[in-house]
């Protein structure tokens, strides 16, 4: 198991974001979280990632336990994480925001910088350009370069198809998809229920940061339950 999650408690104040929630990711699986705004799924990954200090629980990422772990030991070790909204560094140029997605690693980059590169080409013309000059989906794929200069194992994703044009979203699945292929293990947080569905192998629903639904992702986009609440809308969840 590559991550196993047991038990999460996220509180906020007063809020109970997150509660008693397990779910695991296997290698080489693509796992979506899906649920309505307001569901807890940030608050798990921020958890995961380590900038939200659960209240109770544990994680287990590669048969080690993380949560007494910084953000930057979990990077190191393999958790790449890719924020809701991109979080780009848009003063630094299209390069420098790649380097810092290295900042963990003690070898030289260069290679896997030139791969980013051949992978994205838009990225390539505009290298020495501030990343501030970037359409939002030239931003989706620098914050996805970013995260793979870190060298995951795991790669978590939150709504990377948020404010994305629909021929964008279907670019950013594929992309996935190789990326899924080229060995990366994926836990996808989607606001595009049918398109993580159709790409995830497992799926955990979240209601009011308690899981309600979790199971296979194919047999999930034909659950009633799933269909009833989720499925008439990509924008509710």
């Amino acid at each position: 198991m590559l991550l196993e999650v047991r038990d999460l408690d996220v509180v906020y104040g007063h809020t109970h974001a997150v509660r008693s929630l397990s779910l695991q990711v296997d290698r080489g699986e693509i796992v979506t979280v899906l649920g309505a705004n307001g569901a807890g799924k940030t608050s798990l990954l921020k958890a995961l990632q380590g900038t939200v200090r659960p209240q109770r629980g544990e994680v287990r990422f590669q048969g080690s336990p993380v949560l007494r772990q910084s953000a930057a030991w979990r990077v190191a070790h393999g958790l790449a994480m890719v924020p809701e909204g991109r979080q780009i560094f848009v003063s630094l140029t299209v390069h420098e925001n790649l380097l810092m997605g290295a900042y963990t690693r003690r070898d030289d980059p260069a290679r896997e910088i030139e791969a980013i590169y051949e992978r994205f080409p838009n990225l390539a013309r505009r290298r020495d350009m501030p990343a501030s000059v970037l359409s939002g989906g030239e931003q989706q794929m620098l914050a996805i370069g970013r995260a793979l200069l870190s060298k995951p194992v795991l790669m978590m994703l939150d709504e990377p198809s948020l404010g994305l044009s629909p021929l964008l979203v279907q670019a950013l699945f594929a992309l996935l998809r190789d990326l899924h292929r080229d060995g990366l293990s994926i836990l996808l947080v989607e606001q595009n229920t049918h398109m993580a569905l159709a790409t995830a192998h497992r799926a955990y629903v979240l209601e009011l940061g308690r899981l309600v639904l979790e199971g296979d992702a194919r047999s999930l986009a034909s659950d009633p339950r799933m269909t009833a609440a989720y499925l008439g809308s990509t924008k509710r969840s």
